[in-house]
């Protein structure tokens, strides 16, 4: 496994691995979502780089840049198990020179959920991923379904800028309790830790009526909210029941649909969805 960190690098050696190339982008502190589509490249591609950058520009303020979990010699250890091909770590100068002014903006789809939130948030999540795909050029790049708006997003910029790279969204993967993996779950006390499951347990109980008729979407907003609520320890700032391609906010009956919330157990922000009807 090589391991790289300036643009210079990434490029001398780029040319050196057969196609189909796979891209995995993440921010590192790895766990077995991460892992999940770093196999899923694995299988469908000949060569498969991933990237390892915090990046500064989609953490609005006082958002938790400083705090944000990094063990890079653990991640790397990981993805040589993995048979990764390349790792790129830039530091944050080589991606935003002094003097960087160039943004890559997605209209519509990045205000509503997390965008309304986090203002800055998908600005900087769309510049960065434009940069790595400029700068790697895969011909399919990996993102994971617990992130659903950024997978939106993302399709929308590949397919509105003409990169000819595949996006590949893959499934949620959870703690045997149902809790989504992310780096963030770190931050949770034991208390809040088992809290923090129902994120998993609002977005069953609308599945559950889903799956037995109820097709209203206010009702299904409800039966999450009402779950969220029972848990002490869990603060809602949003529940979304919205169409899965244009995540606007569903009104009325529906076939299917995008269940989403963003809750603050403690301090600790966590987002987590379900589709309906797919």
């Amino acid at each position: 496994m090589r391991v790289v960190t300036t643009l210079s690098e990434l490029w001398a050696v780029r040319e050196s691995f057969p196609g189909p190339l796979g891209l995995v982008p993440t921010m590192g502190y790895l766990h077995e979502g991460h892992l999940s589509l770093v196999r899923r490249a694995r299988q469908e591609c000949s060569s498969v780089v991933v990237s390892i950058f915090v990046n500064p520009t989609q953490f609005g303020p006082g958002e938790d840049l400083d705090a944000y979990p990094r063990d890079i010699h653990r991640d790397l250890r990981l993805l040589n198990e993995e048979g990764v091909d390349l790792v790129w770590t830039p530091s944050a100068p080589e991606m935003y020179p002094p003097g960087y002014q160039t943004w890559v903006i997605v209209e519509e789809i990045t205000k509503p959920l997390e965008g309304k939130y986090r203002p800055s948030h998908f600005r900087g999540v769309t510049t960065v991923v434009t940069k790595l795909f400029t700068a790697v050029q895969p011909h399919k790049a990996y993102f994971g379904q617990k992130d659903a708006q950024q997978a939106v997003v993302i399709r929308r910029l590949a397919q509105d800028l003409n990169f000819p790279i595949d996006i590949v969204v893959c499934p949620i993967i959870r703690e045997p309790d149902g809790l989504a993996m992310s780096s963030r779950n770190k931050y949770l006390n034991p208390a809040e830790r088992r809290a923090a499951t129902v994120l998993y347990r609002a977005s069953c109980a609308a599945q559950g009526a889903f799956e037995a008729g109820e097709r209203h979407s206010d009702t299904l907003r409800r039966i999450m909210v009402e779950t969220i609520n029972q848990e002490p320890l869990a603060r809602l700032q949003y529940v979304s029941c919205a169409d899965p391609d244009t995540l606007e906010e569903l009104q009325g009956p529906l076939n299917r649909a995008l269940l989403s919330m963003a809750v603050f157990v403690g301090d600790t922000r966590l987002i987590d969805n379900i589709l309906l009807g797919e």
